[in-house]
C-alpha cells in the first residue's frame, strides 16, 4: 500500500508557509535546552490499548474516549489554543495567536468543531486588525506583529476573550480584554467588544519582581473569588486577584499577587498557566522550555497540584512549583514535537505542537487534543507512537443501477486513526471527499463508505486513509462498476 503525503494537513484557507510567534524569553537570556527525546515505547499507566477516537462521521457514538483525538479539517496553523464549548450546541471553539506581520490583521483567530473535537473549520479572526490602543501603546518602539495567548472564560452569560500584545523577546507587554455574549460568529448578535487594557508590564509585583503580563488563565476560588493566572520567562508564574463583571484585577492586586511558579533557574522558562479545578483539586498546568522554534522545541506540559488555588502547587514528588517542581505531563513523541501552550476543559487537554509528519510544511503549528485520565488524582496522556496503518483496505466493488454498494477500512495505530475517504471521478486527477454522504463506523473501528449505484458513478474511483498524528497510510485505487439489471454492463 502507498504512503503518499495526507492532504488537508494544513488549513488551504490560510496563507501557507506563515508561522505563528509567541516568544516571551528575556532577550538577554537563553532558555535551558532540555531537547525532549521521542518517547516511542513509554505508553503510561494507560498502555497501548488506549480506545481512542472515532471517524468524524461516526453513527454509533461510544462513550468518550480516553487519549489522543486524532484530528482532522483546519487544524494549523494554530499556536495558544483556548479551548471552549458552548454548552447549549454542543460546538466546540478554538481561539488560537494571530498571523504574525498582522496577516489576516494578525488578531486572535477562530476555529469550531461539531463532532466533538474531531473535524475542525477555520471561522476567521475576532477583528479585520489590531485594535488602535495597543499600537498607540506600544508607540515608542516596534509594533507588535500579531496577538497572542488567547483565554476565554464564560461568566454569567458573557464570554471573556483575554488576549495579550508584546514586543517580542521583551516583557513590554500588554493583556487586554473583549467580551461578547455569544461564541457563534452567525449569530446575529455576535460581536467581541473590546474593554481595553487589563495588566501590562514591566511593573514592579510582589517586592519589585519583573513579570511578564501575557498568557492570562482564569480560575475561580473555592469561595467564589475570581483569579488571573499570568506570567511567562522572568520571575515565572503569578495569581492575580479579579472581580465581575469587569472581568478586570480588583484594586491592589499587583502588591497582593502570589507568586505560584518560580523554576530558579536560568531564563525561567515557564509560561502559560492554566489552573483546573477537579474534585477539590486546582491543578497548574504549564509550559517548561523553549517555544517557537520548530523542530528544535523544547517545550513539554508540566502539572502541580494544591487544594487552595492560591497554592502551594506541589508536583508529584511532593516538589513546590515555586522552586522548580512540576510532573511533565506531556512531551515530545513522535511527530508532535515541542507540544504546550495549553488549556484544559472538560477534561480535554488543547495544546498545540510542531508538527514532524507535515511534508508540506514541516514542524507547522498544529493543534492536538488529549482526553486526560486520571490516576490516584493526577492527570494521564498517553503518549504512544503507532503511526496509522490500514489493517484492512478498500476493495474493487459492482452494483446494480439504483442500489447502495459499500467499500470498508480498517485502520490501527495510537492515537487511534481515522479513516478519511475521496473519490475522483476524473481518472484520478482530482480527488474530493464523497458528497452529501456519512461514512460510519463500527465498534470494531471499521469505516464503511456506502455510495449508491448512478450511471455517473460507474467507474468511479475510490481511496482510503488512515491517518493519526504520527503518519498515514492511503490505500490502492480501487473501482466502483455499476451495472444494468440482469447483470450486464450499464
Amino acid at each position: 500500500m502507498a504512503r503518499p503525503r495526507l492532504a488537508g494537513r494544513t488549513a488551504a484557507a490560510l496563507a501557507a508557509g506563515l508561522l505563528l510567534l509567541a516568544p516571551v524569553a528575556p532577550a538577554s537570556s537563553a532558555p535551558a535546552d532540555n531537547s525532549a527525546a521521542a518517547n516511542t515505547s513509554t505508553a503510561t499507566a494507560l498502555g497501548a490499548t488506549t480506545i481512542a477516537t472515532t471517524s468524524a462521521a461516526t453513527t454509533n457514538t461510544p462513550a468518550p474516549p480516553i487519549g489522543g483525538i486524532t484530528v482532522t479539517g483546519d487544524t494549523s496553523p494554530i499556536h495558544d489554543p483556548a479551548l471552549i464549548v458552548d454548552e447549549r450546541t454542543g460546538t466546540w471553539y478554538v481561539y488560537s495567536t494571530g498571523l504574525v506581520n498582522r496577516e489576516n490583521g494578525g488578531t486572535i483567530q477562530v476555529w469550531s468543531s461539531h463532532d466533538d473535537g474531531v473535524t475542525w473549520a477555520y471561522e476567521g479572526t475576532v477583528w479585520d486588525e489590531i485594535p488602535a490602543w495597543i499600537d498607540e501603546h506600544f508607540s515608542d518602539g516596534d509594533l507588535p506583529g500579531n496577538l497572542w495567548a488567547p483565554e476565554v472564560h464564560e461568566h454569567d452569560g458573557t464570554y471573556y476573550l483575554y488576549y495579550s500584545a508584546s514586543r517580542f523577546g521583551t516583557n513590554n507587554s500588554v493583556t487586554a480584554l473583549a467580551t461578547n455574549t455569544t461564541l457563534n460568529p452567525d449569530d446575529p448578535d455576535y460581536e467581541w467588544v473590546d474593554q481595553g487594557a487589563v495588566i501590562s508590564s514591566p511593573q514592579e509585583i510582589e517586592n519589585g519582581k519583573a513579570f511578564n503580563a501575557i498568557d492570562a488563565g482564569i480560575v475561580t476560588g473555592a469561595d467564589g473569588t475570581p483569579y488571573m493566572a499570568i506570567g511567562s520567562y522572568w520571575y515565572g508564574i503569578f495569581l492575580v486577584e479579579i472581580s465581575w463583571p469587569s472581568g478586570k484585577p480588583v484594586d491592589g492586586a499587583l502588591a497582593d499577587a502570589v507568586h505560584l511558579v518560580d523554576r530558579f533557574q536560568p531564563g525561567n522558562p515557564v509560561e502559560a498557566p492554566y489552573v483546573y479545578e477537579r474534585d477539590g483539586w486546582y491543578y497548574l498546568f504549564v509550559s517548561f522550555d523553549r517555544c517557537c522554534a520548530g523542530g528544535d522545541s523544547t517545550y513539554k506540559v508540566a502539572v502541580g497540584r494544591s487544594r487552595d488555588v492560591t497554592g502551594p502547587y506541589l508536583d508529584k514528588d511532593g516538589r513546590d512549583m515555586f522552586g522548580g517542581g512540576g510532573t511533565i505531563l506531556l512531551d515530545t513523541h513522535g511527530a508532535i514535537v515541542g507540544p504546550g501552550g495549553q488549556s484544559v476543559y472538560d477534561d480535554v487537554l488543547a495544546f498545540h505542537y510542531y508538527d514532524a509528519a507535515n511534508e508540506d510544511i514541516p514542524y507547522f503549528p498544529t493543534l492536538g487534543l488529549q482526553r486526560l485520565y486520571w490516576i490516584d488524582g493526577w492527570p494521564v496522556v498517553d503518549m504512544t507512537v503507532d503511526p496509522a496503518t490500514l489493517t484492512v483496505a478498500p476493495a474493487d466493488a459492482s452494483a446494480r443501477i439504483g442500489r447502495k454498494v459499500s467499500f470498508t477500512a480498517t485502520a490501527a495505530g495510537s492515537p487511534r486513526p481515522l479513516v478519511l475517504w475521496e473519490v475522483s471521478d476524473d481518472d484520478g486527477a482530482t480527488w474530493r471527499a464523497p458528497a452529501k454522504v456519512r461514512p460510519t463506523t463500527s465498534a470494531d473501528g471499521a469505516s464503511t463508505l456506502t455510495l449508491r449505484a448512478t450511471p455517473d458513478t460507474d467507474g468511479l474511483l475510490v481511496r482510503a486513509t488512515a491517518t493519526n498524528a504520527h503518519g498515514s497510510e492511503t490505500s490502492d485505487l480501487v473501482t466502483l462498476t455499476v451495472t444494468r439489471p440482469g447483470g450486464g454492463k450499464r
